[in-house]
């Protein structure tokens, strides 16, 4: 019997990270047949949420899981970057046993590797596979992470600190300030990651990305340019979750109330799987929602003052978080606004016809969400690349709506009230609500069968499938 052509998938223990290379492997094995095994690596037991994702594999595909590691006293850094890297590097004994295995077994012709795992690219040269790196987040990101090399050597100081905006090709200028957050303290094992993350992108064979030509058109054209040393990219997004991952009885309970509310008139406000807001923060964005006069879908966890991304591995609220709202404002808004603890099916709730905009912590996987199901955007941005995103939304694709800080850096409850209201039944928003449609139809249009993501994926298969030979 004649070995199956396989793909291996290291994804990394982040959610917003895994669901889109799980919609990757869902395309992979219906549209072309191959077989693919997911290796996980873990910080201690697999979380509930990464289970409930890996389970929504299609048969064709299965999970392997690496052994846990601790990454306590390994490194100095407190963030979340450092330790997910980390995390990889210290699986990479029993991924090469894993690979081993496989390569006997079947036909492995590729390893598709999480960012965070690029130091894994030497055990597929190790065992001669191809190697790929899935890049979860947008081109104008894929654009600073070649550009992060050079960056290193001639800029001295830190990067906030630019005086003038960085000019990358194809994409919008971006201020020092606003390149993603794990770059801004060059003295951190965050920073000497992703430097040495973005060096070994030039040693793939390829590279995947969630995106698409109709959405970042000049920065995806800029890096599918043929230069000497880049490696090819392939633009295969938007690879979105299309189903419901933990159907618990509170989802439901929004889902109801969303079938009695009219046509386009809710606006979805949920910061991600990770994002957190502060004390302060939180109730002005209360008051701001009940200023406004909207209809309102509110996902909130209990508050943070000194992290943005307090949820980053787990997406449960720490506290019952509806003591930290202001008193009364829940029988306030009663009808006219739900606010549910942690999770709501996003999925679900973007698609609903009902949901007229989405506040956003400007996650990728959010974006391309809104994008697909037609949703205009409040940009909203916390941590990671999340800045860079929002300029991506708000100045280039001009698809979204940005809140002005005071100078305590919180947004006031009136500020909060003005955009709400602007996106939802103002003139503006009409005019972002007509351009998410027209990419909502392009979204459509790539994923078709003579679609550019289409076949950008199909090039990248045909590719496999001669190595296989």
């Amino acid at each position: 019997m004649e070995k199956p052509t396989r793909i291996a998938i290291l994804p990394s223990p982040v959610m917003g990270h895994l669901n889109p290379l799980v919609e990757f492997t869902k395309r992979l094995v219906a549209h072309h047949n191959l077989v693919v095994t997911f290796i996980v690596p873990t910080i201690g037991s697999p979380s509930k949420t990464q289970k409930q994702a890996l389970q929504t594999l299609p048969a064709g595909a299965d999970v392997v899981y690496l052994p846990p590691v601790s990454v306590d006293g390994k490194t100095t850094s407190a963030k979340p970057e450092a330790h997910v890297s980390l995390a990889i590097k210290l699986s990479l004994s029993p991924l090469r046993e894993v690979i081993k295995s496989l390569k006997a077994s079947s036909k492995l012709v590729a390893l598709v590797l999480d960012p965070f795992g690029a130091d894994a690219f030497g055990v597929a040269k190790e065992f001669d596979i191809l190697s790929y790196i899935f890049f979860v987040v947008s081109a104008t990101s894929l654009c600073l992470s070649f550009e992060l090399p050079n960056l290193d050597k001639t800029v001295s100081g830190e990067f906030r600190d630019m005086k003038e905006p960085l000019k990358l090709p194809g994409c919008v200028p971006v201020q020092g300030r606003d390149l993603m957050e794990p770059i801004q303290d060059r003295s951190d094992d965050a920073y000497k990651m992703i430097l040495n993350q973005s060096k070994s992108f030039f040693f793939v064979d390829g590279i995947i990305l969630n995106s698409f030509l109709g959405f970042e058109e000049e920065a995806i054209q800029a890096l599918l340019k043929e230069e000497p040393g880049k490696p090819a990219v392939y633009p295969v997004g938007p690879l979105i979750r299309m189903g419901m991952t933990d159907p618990v009885e509170e989802s439901y309970e929004c889902l109801t109330w969303l079938d009695n509310q009219p046509s386009k008139s809710v606006l979805f406000v949920s910061f991600g799987s990770g994002g957190t807001l502060s004390c302060d923060q939180t109730k002005e964005i209360a008051l701001g929602l009940e200023l406004s006069g909207q209809r309102f879908l509110w996902v909130v966890r209990s508050p943070n003052n000194e992290k943005s991304n307090a949820y980053f591995f787990s997406a449960e609220s720490f506290e019952d978080p509806f003591p930290f709202l202001p008193k009364g404002f829940l029988e306030r808004v009663k009808g006219r606004g739900l606010v549910v603890s942690s999770w709501a099916p996003q999925a679900q709730v973007l698609s609903h016809g009902s949901t007229g905009g989405l506040l956003t912590h400007c996650g990728w996987n959010s974006i391309l969400e809104s994008v697909v199901h037609g949703v205009p955007l409040i940009a909203w941005p916390l941590f990671a690349e999340h800045k860079m995103t929002a300029l991506i939304v708000a100045e280039s694709v001009k698809v979204a709506l940005r809140p002005k800080e005071s100078g305590n850096g919180v947004v006031s409850c009136e500020e909060v009230s003005r955009v709400v209201r602007s996106l939802m039944d103002g003139e503006e928003g009409k005019r972002i609500r007509q351009r998410m449609e027209e990419l909502k139809e392009a979204a459509t249009k790539t994923l078709g069968e003579d679609g550019c993501s289409s076949k950008a994926l199909s090039k990248l298969v045909g590719i496999w499938k001669k190595r296989a030979i």
